[in-house]
């Protein structure tokens, strides 16, 4: 690809990848993109996954048309070059494109703005005048409805591209094609491309918006293997039959043997023997039921020491030259394996009420029983192998008593802290905070049960992965607009929970209530004001 491209470009794409001007530039980031996906592609059927179809998404046509066999790679190079150096040329600075979490027939445009990709029943993207599409984005985030920019300033897939169609029909005049070998599903005509396309297609390409749904309903119940840098495509698609090669800051080889995995668990015919030699492996017979669990291994002890007596915090010093302290732990899967069930969108997080435990903690030692606010403004992900280390830091208070508080961690045996946390604790004057509410009757008198049918699966489909640690909802009631909850810890977790203030896997298994009526976006919180706690 990168000898395809060069005789356009003038530069060498394993030169740029990785670099700001990927992103900044269209006439490089499409070719760009066009490298990483027909690669990828080449990649996958590498080792033994070959395509029984392909489908391409706006600039993703083109990679699917060489892949398809219906261009070569030279003629997709000259495509994608040449087309985006028109788009940087004539169009880039005079439009706009945005993401909408509505189905097309849902979302309602005004002058200056159109349709510009349908992808799905929860995606659809708009395109057109910056200033009209900002009203538009207006509306709908007023509306609850979740939106995002997408970082280009051209509006492809509308009449913006009508300015350009006589040039791309001189830049690209001669591109052979042919009937592809692979069939190719058209998002631009919604059908099989089953002759040579001619060179008005790729323009039309970039005119026409992407019929992307017609594509996934064509291809209903196929496993989906997306192709590119990151997958934007994926939630799009049906979840459980998707696989990403890459994703943001995840590109590597154990990246992609991962999704090997992930499609070969799904039924793709991965050829292992092209990562593994024949004499150095023979295939078991699996049985037929369950496998019994049982650990043999030692457990790792767990991190918080005797002198401090916390699950996650092993030490506390004075800070020297103040009356601020220091707190210092360790956190990892294998010391705290019961964190492993608090995943979003696949990834392990430290869950935000573990943030809240880390600051009341921090807040004992130097006396502060209150929390005037804390704001996550970093996730902390949880490797799967490996530890992060921890600091809780309370510096002196200020004239008005408060103290600044703050939260690190790093990978063991790193150099590079990131600030995960910032707050302020104080003490109260007086404890005018009301004390948690005891009822004469459970549950309180007129409240109607609330239905906890599937509740956990639903949240797994918004991209919640609770396992069982924090699947600790176990009954809901409704009294106008109160929700009244039971949640309780799993019994294999009440060995550590007098060691914290709250569990933090309790304490989030309540904030579940209200996601009762949530809905499927995906919310998770990351700020908290007046924090007492009285146990």
């Amino acid at each position: 690809c990168a000898a395809a491209l060069e005789p356009h470009t003038g530069w060498d794409v394993l030169d740029v990848l990785g670099e700001a001007v990927v992103a900044d530039r269209v006439e490089v980031l499409q070719p760009a993109s066009w490298a990483v996906a027909v690669s990828l592609a080449a990649l996958w059927q590498a080792h033994g996954v070959v395509p029984d179809a392909v489908v391409g998404h706006s600039q993703g046509e083109i990679a699917a048309a060489c892949v398809a066999g219906a261009l070569s790679l030279e003629d997709a190079a000259r495509v994608v070059a040449l087309r985006s150096q028109t788009i940087a040329a004539r169009l880039a600075g005079h439009g706009a494109m945005a993401s909408i979490a509505l189905p097309a027939s849902a979302v309602e445009v005004m002058e200056g703005v159109w349709i510009a990709a349908r992808n799905g029943p929860e995606s659809t993207v708009v395109a057109g005048d910056p200033a009209a599409v900002e009203r538009v984005l207006a509306r709908y985030e007023a509306a609850g409805v979740r939106v995002r920019r997408i970082a280009v300033d051209y509006a492809s897939h509308t009449p913006h591209v009508e300015a350009i169609q006589d040039e791309l029909a001189d830049v690209l005049g001669g591109i052979t094609s042919s009937a592809p070998s692979v069939p190719w599903w058209s998002t631009v005509d919604s059908g099989w491309v089953t002759e040579p396309v001619d060179d008005d297609y790729w323009y039309r390409n970039l005119r026409q918006p992407v019929a992307m749904d017609t594509a996934t309903g064509e291809l209903d119940g196929s496993l989906f293997i997306e192709c590119s840098a990151h997958p934007v495509l994926l939630p799009a698609l049906d979840q459980e039959r998707t696989v990403a090669s890459l994703r943001t800051d995840d590109g590597g080889w154990e990246r992609f043997l991962t999704a090997l995995a992930e499609a070969w668990t799904q039924g793709a015919d991965v050829d292992w023997t092209t990562l593994i030699e024949p004499a150095q492996h023979r295939v078991l017979d699996l049985p037929t039921y369950p496998f019994d669990h049982k650990r043999y291994w030692l457990q790792p002890a767990p991190a918080g020491g005797a002198g401090i007596g916390h699950p996650f915090l092993s030490s506390a010093a004075v800070l020297p030259g103040s009356d601020g302290v220091l707190l210092t732990g360790k956190l990892s899967l294998a010391t705290h394996p019961w964190l492993a069930d608090h995943a979003v969108q696949d990834t392990v997080l430290l869950p935000g009420t573990a943030f809240l435990e880390l600051v009341v903690r921090a807040g004992d030692e130097v006396g502060c029983d209150t929390i005037d606010e804390l704001v996550i403004e970093t996730p902390l992900v949880l490797p799967v192998t490996g530890a992060v280390d921890l600091t809780v830091t309370v510096d002196q208070p200020d004239t008005t008593g408060h103290r600044p508080v703050s939260v690190h961690a790093r990978p063991e045996g790193t150099d590079t802290w990131t600030r995960h946390v910032t707050g302020t604790l104080t003490t109260s004057a007086t404890d005018t905070t009301p004390a948690p509410n005891s009822f004469p009757q459970w549950p309180p008198t007129g409240a109607q049960p609330a239905s906890l049918d599937q509740f956990y699966e639903q949240l797994a489909a918004a991209g919640y992965t609770y396992g069982p640690a924090f699947q600790g909802l176990r009954a809901a009631w409704r009294a106008g607009d109160t929700i009244y909850a039971e949640v309780a810890l799993p019994e294999d977790r009440a060995a550590d929970v007098d060691r914290f203030g709250v569990h933090p896997a309790l304490l989030d298994a309540a904030l579940h209530a209200g996601r009762l009526d949530a809905g499927d976006e995906l919310e998770l919180p990351f700020s908290w004001t007046g924090v007492r706690l009285h146990a």
